[in-house]
């Protein structure tokens, strides 16, 4: 690093500046860079970028513009070409959540200018990673077919139950299984890690990511019929965009295995909904479902009166750590910046193509 110490900002609401900022990452912030905080208050949305106000703009261009870095987060402005040409020393600008397809920052722009663009909403991860495990488990075992009984308040598990129901014949460990990922983005590549102790065999249908990446991981990249057709859980990690709605219709879900379990912890519109509740009506296959479409469930849903079906109300990213993590990485990736080094998690040109499906 130089003798000149960084200037970092933060924009975002006072509950992203009071729940995402552990004190300790803004120590080690602190160590190598100014830290600046600047409340703002615009409308975030998963679809559109904020519009702001002239007025609040000139007040983010007047926060910007003698900062190194830039991190954003719920409550802030777009970063766009009039911001990034204001802010003449900004090398670096940082997204903690919500930025998968750049809504806040203006990709191409702050390519143009030189300026780095990177993204750590991958700090959720960790959590979703270890619910679609968690839902593997629990879809092998049949565990919530067992849980609406007990909880029915149903005598249940006799002697003759347990040797003739057929929830108790479906009893599967995960070790030595086949596992099919849809995607093998942050979420897939940690969910291989902590598939290593059950010694399975994995295929992943991603085709964005490098061959290379299947060698050095050791699993095997293959067509999306292969991994919905061939493996004991099929786990849907796809991010959802153009391309990947409605990617699971009728024909794809006919093509689980009987016995199959299916896990989606990623967005409920990749999947038909009605297809995948008539072949779950069939019995022959079990769901673990984080997501749906549409969320919230229905009350009225036939989904929500399956026994081979397991339901979750879209948990599986929003634990308290996943939020101190945003930043956590954040920190992680300024700090390689400002030493000279290369940053992990950049928004590329490549990388907005495939989040927008082309």
């Amino acid at each position: 690093m130089t003798g000149i110490r960084p200037q970092v900002g933060l924009a975002c609401t006072a509950e992203v500046r009071e729940q995402y900022i552990d004190d300790a990452d803004l120590e080690r912030l602190e160590k190598f860079a100014d830290f600046h905080w600047q409340e703002f208050e615009e409308e975030t949305s998963w679809d559109a970028a904020p519009e702001a106000s002239d007025e609040v703009r000139k007040k983010f261009v007047k926060f910007t513009a003698g900062l190194d870095a830039l991190v954003v987060c719920h409550g802030s402005p777009r970063v766009d070409e009039a911001v990034l040409a204001s802010s003449v020393r900004l090398k670096l600008v940082g997204e903690l959540e919500g930025d998968r397809f750049a809504q806040r920052i203006d990709v191409e722009a702050a390519i143009d200018r030189g300026v780095r663009a990177v993204d750590t909403t991958h700090g959720s991860s960790y959590p979703v990673s270890e619910w679609a495990l968690g839902m593997m488990l629990i879809g092998l075992r049949s565990a919530g077919a067992h849980f609406r009984r007990l909880a029915a308040g149903e005598l249940w598990g006799t002697p003759d139950q347990r040797n003739s129901a057929p929830e108790f014949a479906h009893n599967e460990e995960l070790t030595g299984k086949t596992v099919g990922l849809i995607g093998a983005g942050y979420i897939g590549r940690r969910l291989i890690e902590l598939l290593k102790p059950f010694d399975v065999k994995i295929l992943a249908h991603d085709p964005y990511i490098p061959s290379e990446l299947a060698s050095s991981l050791g699993f095997t990249l293959t067509s999306l019929d292969k991994v919905l057709s061939e493996p004991d859980v099929v786990v849907c990690l796809a991010p959802l965009t153009p391309r990947t709605r409605g990617m699971l219709g009728k024909r794809e879900v006919s093509r689980f295995k009987p016995g199959a379990v299916f896990v989606n912890v990623s967005r409920g519109p990749i999947v038909d909904s009605e297809a995948l509740i008539e072949r779950l009506e069939a019995g022959d296959i079990t769901a673990c479902l984080d997501v749906f479409d549409p969320e919230p469930i229905p009350v009225d849903s036939r989904i929500r009166e399956l026994p081979n079906v397991f339901l979750s109300p879209h948990i599986a990213g929003t634990t308290q750590r996943s939020r101190t993590r945003f930043f956590e990485e954040m920190v992680n990736e300024l700090e390689r910046h400002f030493s000279g080094h290369e940053t992990l998690h950049n928004l590329t040109a490549q990388t907005l193509a495939n989040r927008r499906g082309e």
